[in-house]
């Protein structure tokens, strides 16, 4: 069994859903390769998150993005962490709605994810800069 781990910095984004698999796909593939096993992805921060869905309509990363600020709003009078600007509370709630890990299969050296699935970099702030991706691979050699 093979186990590697990388942490990829994934450029600043602006507010939405981003995908990010090819980008994944990239860095796994300067591991030691493996035939098939598990990728798990794990994100360094607390105000991002990291979801899988539909990666062929742009649509759904918009409404994506529309539905999460709703549930979610900015500016609530009844939030106290309120010091690093009026994203940042929601930011974090988001985050904790999301998530920030994802355990994928990987086979081939590659993430095996279905015909129109993708793995999306949420990111929540205005300005959230770059983010930090920890990628552990476990799997059996190729």
């Amino acid at each position: 069994m093979i186990v590697e781990q990388t942490v990829v910095s994934l450029r600043a984004r602006p507010r939405g859903a981003h995908l990010i698999s090819q980008e994944i796909d990239a860095a796994i593939a300067k591991l030691e390769p493996i035939e098939h096993g598990l990728a798990h992805l794990h994100l360094l921060h607390t105000s991002a998150a990291l979801t899988l869905n539909e990666n062929s309509d742009p649509d759904v990363r918009t409404d994506l993005s529309a539905i999460i600020d709703r549930l979610v709003p900015e500016s609530q009078s009844w939030y106290r962490h309120t010091l690093e600007g009026p994203d940042d509370m929601p930011a974090h709630a988001k985050s904790s709605l999301l998530g920030a890990s994802l355990v994928l299969p990987v086979r081939d050296g590659r993430l095996l994810l279905g015909t129109w699935q993708g793995v999306y970099l949420v990111e929540c702030r205005d300005r959230g800069g770059s983010r930090r991706l920890c990628i552990t691979l476990m799997g059996s050699p190729a």
